[in-house]
């Protein structure tokens, strides 16, 4: 192994640990005993895990969450894979250059973002409605949808769908029977992103959720101006927990693709 092999692993092993960090410090603290945020414990308790079950309204925002979530990776998932599908299938320059338009969420410093789309929901009456919530996170996972669908339709080969259209299928009906089997997993992948995005999603959350459809995210960030304590700890180390499931599922998925694309 040459030196500059070994400097390359050596920097990337301490930046992940760099990352990682946060993570080991909170999920100590969320099984602390004690009243306020230490580390390392003085003692161990699952209080701060029953004291967030157990409050409405925790309980309220994380059904907010929850239903915000499920909802907009559903409706990101079939507005990105039709829209995936028009781009890979269209010869015409400009509606390709519309792919730039659609995955501009994921360039737009977030807080941009967040501020644009007050304003407009703010003439429209969308503010701390889940309706808004709803269609300000399809726009942000859209582009998450679109980039791995259109992934898996560039390893599709068209000739397949060519030939379910000549024997009297039409578009709608060949997209379902021959494409969307075969790139199901990238569709998958895109829905998990999605719902990942939309869980996490934070700054947008501040402008605009509020009253009865708080989002988990927007609370935990009012009870730390508020008060710090472990409970954000135990709610942290839930969302982590969560996220990191649904990655493990992307890649099993993977996975499960790549052995079926070898038989």
């Amino acid at each position: 192994m040459s030196p500059s092999q070994i400097l390359l692993r050596v920097f990337v092993g301490i930046t992940l640990l760099w990352l990682i960090i946060p993570v080991l410090i909170i999920v100590p603290m969320s099984f602390s005993g004690a009243r306020f945020l230490s580390f390392p414990p003085p003692s161990w308790s699952l209080r701060w895990y029953e004291a967030y079950l157990t409050n409405p309204a925790w309980m309220q925002a994380t059904k907010t969450s929850l239903i915000l979530a499920t909802s907009s990776s559903v409706l990101a998932t079939v507005i990105g894979t039709a829209a995936a599908y028009a781009l890979n299938m269209t010869q015409s320059r400009w509606i390709r250059n519309l792919q730039v338009v659609l995955l501009l969420p994921l360039v737009v410093p977030i807080v941009i973002t967040a501020v644009g789309v007050f304003l407009v929901y703010a003439q429209v009456g969308l503010i701390a409605t889940m309706s808004g919530l709803i269609l300000a996170n399809v726009m942000l996972g859209m582009p998450y949808v679109i980039t791995s669908v259109l992934v898996g339709l560039r390893k599709f080969d068209p000739t397949q769908e060519m030939v379910a259209r000549s024997l009297g299928m039409n578009r709608w009906r060949a997209f379902f029977a021959v494409v969307l089997p075969q790139i199901r997993p990238s569709v998958i992948t895109g829905m998990l992103f999605a719902f990942i995005s939309a869980l996490d999603e934070t700054v947008v959350s501040l402008f605009i959720s509020g009253g009865d459809y708080q989002t988990l995210t927007k609370r935990m960030f009012t009870a730390l101006r508020d008060e710090i304590d472990p409970t954000i700890a135990a709610i942290s180390t839930l969302l982590t927990g969560i996220s990191f499931i649904m990655v493990l599922l992307m890649a099993m998925n993977g996975r499960a693709s790549a052995a079926r694309g070898r038989a």
